[in-house]
């Protein structure tokens, strides 16, 4: 019998709980911050904040992190809380594994090698960083905080997300393998 706590220990959850949710947090995330839910600028942040250890202060002089200010703030937080209640989802699912490095589907197409797997997964997210600030935002900026205000430019931009996501993976799983 499904009870109401239950949720927490499926592996897959319905799209219509987690919409409810992501909404549920949205509004939160208004009404308390003022702010939209996002999180690639904390990546830029982040290396911003890495290129000032390694080169001093004068990457605090470049236009883009006087824009963005390199500081730690609440996205910080919220990368940081995905992460965790990611990890938490799964030990409480118990679809965590230890070691398990290359899923299945990737294994069928391009064999076995956490190394390639890694490279690989490394290399789409420094492109994904890349295109995120490039549009100006990610998947949750202009994915959930953009389209739930109705821009136009998130609209136009999610609809190009799941179009590049889609051409992307037929060229990975079917062009490539």
């Amino acid at each position: 019998m499904e009870t109401i706590t239950s949720v927490f220990t499926d592996v897959i959850w319905s799209p219509y709980a987690v919409g409810i949710g992501i909404g549920i947090l949205s509004w939160l995330s208004f009404l308390i911050s003022g702010k939209p839910i996002a999180t690639s600028t904390t990546f830029a942040r982040a290396g911003g904040m890495i290129e000032e250890m390694m080169m001093g202060k004068k990457a605090k002089q470049r236009p883009y992190y006087e824009k963005i200010k390199l500081m730690i703030n609440w996205q910080w937080m919220l990368v940081i809380g995905v992460v965790i209640g990611s990890f938490i989802s799964a030990i409480l699912s118990g679809d965590f594994k230890v070691g398990v490095w290359v899923p299945s589907l990737w294994a069928s197409a391009f064999g076995d090698s956490a190394f390639l797997r890694v490279i690989v997964a490394v290399l789409g997210g420094i492109i994904l960083g890349f295109g995120a600030r490039f549009a100006g935002g990610c998947t949750s900026g202009h994915g959930i905080s953009g389209t739930l205000q109705l821009a136009v430019s998130s609209w136009i931009s999610a609809i190009f997300f799941f179009v590049g996501g889609i051409i992307a993976a037929h060229v990975i799983y079917f062009v490539i393998a």
